[in-house]
């Protein structure tokens, strides 16, 4: 969701490709519920000075994980069934947990994205007809679980010489400045960096010392503390003018491009039929936050749309005066258009900021755009785009087809 937004006709092949080269390594940051997490993904050559290896601190080690390690501290990178046998064997889930429980930690990688895949991938029930169907078509001579596919190796062995402190922190501030521009103590929170933002600030210091960052109060209602590049306070101030024509921009919740959540707080929502700024519906339990499958819809900056996981409740931001009101509202409801148009499923809104959509001032803007109203709420489908060729091969638009 976030790398396809970057690269056209993106597909997570490339993604394998980059890993398998060695041009790339993920790390496993912290675990997210049973099947999910956060990683961060490093270029090779930037690897050794961004990584740090596992707090002292940390919480013992298992037996098994402690046999995995010293396997694999022995060996090199192996396969899940070398692993498990050195594990001890038994039960192969015991060894997939140890595993994963190791990448949580910050002390394994894989040299795929595979696995990580399905490791947060749902189960799947299969009814019995479709397991003998896929039995009689399919047999796989695959042994691992799928959550424990591809060479597991330490990360310590992708790192030779590691990087003092003042070296990591020098390149983790490098590495703030070039993905946001701005840095703040709260984005540096957000970013769950090892010490805060007194990791990095002395070094903020230094290369403002120099000219090469400036300190200031650029953002309002964001921290005192504020360092920019100044490439960044000049697109800033670029961008004081609203363009002709709305710039909106369709980002998952938790990309380093969606400013709210981090470097800004998340705004209240309109409720009330007239749609007029009110509190955040705290009783719904619908304050925005930056979660997995949620969305964002960005108008020349400003936040217009929060599009929870499923996207049937959905949460507007629409300016007072107009024509901003129109503006952003013509704009979002096409962000909304095309993200149907994209969706196998289509789209369907139950509601928007608590109400019934057909009394939100967005209504008008969504049947403008396609949305078909319905006494449970505005739906629009994917259009039929599929077409067939001579030899009667189906074609079908790709992913952002329409937009």
């Amino acid at each position: 969701m976030i790398l396809s937004v970057r690269i056209e006709a993106y597909t997570p092949a490339d993604l394998d490709a980059l890993a398998a080269a060695g041009e790339v390594v993920w790390r496993g940051v912290e675990p997210i519920g049973d099947r999910d997490g956060r990683v961060a993904i490093y270029l090779t050559e930037h690897f050794q000075r961004l990584y740090r290896p596992p707090s002292p601190s940390a919480p013992a080690l298992s037996a098994r994980e402690q046999a995995i390690l010293a396997y694999l501290k022995t060996q090199g990178a192996s396969f899940f069934a070398a692993i498990h046998d050195a594990a001890g064997g038994g039960y192969p889930r015991e060894t997939v947990e140890a595993l994963w429980d190791l990448v949580w930690k910050g002390a394994l990688t894989n040299d795929t994205f595979h696995a990580l895949r399905a490791f947060t991938r749902a189960p799947v029930k299969h009814s019995r007809k479709r397991l003998r169907d896929a039995a009689a078509s399919f047999r796989s001579r695959r042994v691992s679980p799928p959550s424990a596919e591809g060479r597991w190796s330490l990360l310590a062995e992708r790192v030779p010489a590691p990087a003092t402190d003042t070296q990591w922190s020098t390149a983790m501030a490098q590495q703030l400045l070039a993905r946001y521009g701005l840095v703040t103590r709260d984005l540096a929170a957000a970013e769950g960096i090892a010490g805060g933002f007194s990791a990095v600030y002395d070094v903020l210091k230094a290369l403002e010392d120099a000219g090469r960052v400036r300190r200031g109060y650029f953002v309002g209602g964001v921290g005192a503390t504020q360092f920019a590049l100044p490439a960044a306070l000049d697109l800033l101030r670029s961008l004081r003018e609203v363009p002709e024509e709305p710039e909106a921009v369709l980002l998952a919740a938790t990309d380093p491009a969606n400013p709210y959540g981090t470097t800004l707080s998340w705004p209240a929502f309109a409720k009330g039929t007239a749609g007029k700024p009110g509190d955040v519906d705290s009783e719904a339990g619908r304050q925005p936050t930056r979660t997995v499958g949620a969305l964002v819809v960005l108008v020349n900056g400003a936040l217009a749309a929060y599009i929870p996981r499923g996207a049937r409740e959905i949460v507007a931001y629409l300016p007072d005066d107009e024509p901003a009101r129109s503006t952003t509202g013509r704009a979002l409801a096409r962000e909304l258009a095309a993200l149907a148009r994209d969706d196998h499923r289509g789209l369907f809104i139950a509601e928007i900021n608590g109400l019934d959509p057909a009394l939100h001032p967005l209504a008008p803007f969504l049947i403008e755009a396609g949305f078909h109203p319905s006494p449970m709420g505005f739906q629009m489908r994917r259009a039929a785009t599929a077409t067939r060729s001579p030899e009667g091969a189906a074609r079908e638009g790709g992913p952002h087809a329409g937009r």
